[in-house]
Protein backbone atom coordinates (compact mmCIF):
# COMPACT_ATOMS: atom_id res chain seq x y z
CA UNK A 1 0.00 0.00 0.00
CA UNK A 2 1.13 3.54 -0.71
CA UNK A 3 0.36 6.73 1.19
CA UNK A 4 0.18 10.26 -0.21
CA UNK A 5 3.00 12.51 1.05
CA UNK A 6 2.16 15.58 -1.09
CA UNK A 7 -1.35 16.54 -2.22
CA UNK A 8 -2.04 16.08 -5.94
CA UNK A 9 -4.78 15.54 -8.48
CA UNK A 10 -4.46 12.24 -10.32
CA UNK A 11 -4.68 13.04 -14.01
CA UNK A 12 -4.91 9.29 -14.76
CA UNK A 13 -7.98 8.86 -12.53
CA UNK A 14 -10.55 11.40 -13.75
CA UNK A 15 -8.77 14.21 -11.83
CA UNK A 16 -9.39 12.55 -8.47
CA UNK A 17 -7.85 14.66 -5.66
CA UNK A 18 -5.54 13.03 -3.14
CA UNK A 19 -4.62 14.69 0.16
CA UNK A 20 -1.64 14.02 2.40
CA UNK A 21 -2.25 10.83 4.37
CA UNK A 22 -4.67 9.29 1.85
CA UNK A 23 -4.10 5.73 0.68
CA UNK A 24 -3.06 5.36 -2.95
CA UNK A 25 -4.67 4.16 -5.06
CA UNK A 26 -8.20 4.62 -3.79
CA UNK A 27 -10.46 1.59 -3.44
CA UNK A 28 -11.54 0.05 -6.72
CA UNK A 29 -8.77 1.62 -8.80
CA UNK A 30 -5.89 -0.41 -10.20
CA UNK A 31 -2.57 1.29 -10.95
CA UNK A 32 0.36 -0.06 -12.95
CA UNK A 33 3.79 -0.58 -11.45
CA UNK A 34 5.06 2.07 -13.87
CA UNK A 35 2.57 4.63 -12.47
CA UNK A 36 3.56 3.78 -8.88
CA UNK A 37 7.22 4.37 -9.75
CA UNK A 38 6.35 7.64 -11.49
CA UNK A 39 4.42 9.01 -8.51
CA UNK A 40 6.95 7.81 -5.94
CA UNK A 41 9.85 9.54 -7.71
CA UNK A 42 10.48 12.95 -9.21
CA UNK A 43 9.51 11.63 -12.67
CA UNK A 44 6.06 13.26 -12.62
CA UNK A 45 4.61 16.67 -13.52
CA UNK A 46 5.26 18.09 -10.02
CA UNK A 47 8.88 16.95 -10.12
CA UNK A 48 8.82 15.58 -6.58
CA UNK A 49 7.69 12.30 -4.96
CA UNK A 50 3.94 12.34 -4.25
CA UNK A 51 3.50 8.90 -2.67
CA UNK A 52 5.61 6.50 -0.66
CA UNK A 53 5.37 2.85 0.20
CA UNK A 54 3.64 2.35 3.54
CA UNK A 55 4.88 -0.63 5.49
CA UNK A 56 3.03 -1.06 8.77
CA UNK A 57 5.17 -1.95 11.73
CA UNK A 58 4.30 -4.79 14.04
CA UNK A 59 3.85 -3.80 17.65
CA UNK A 60 4.68 -6.49 20.13
CA UNK A 61 3.49 -6.16 23.70
CA UNK A 62 5.39 -8.07 26.33
CA UNK A 63 4.36 -8.90 29.85
CA UNK A 64 6.78 -7.96 32.58
CA UNK A 65 7.08 -10.43 35.42
CA UNK A 66 8.49 -9.71 38.85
Amino acid sequence: MYVVIKAFTDLHDKNHPYNVGDSFPRAGVEVSEKRLKELSSSSNKQGTPLIELFEPIEVVKTLETE
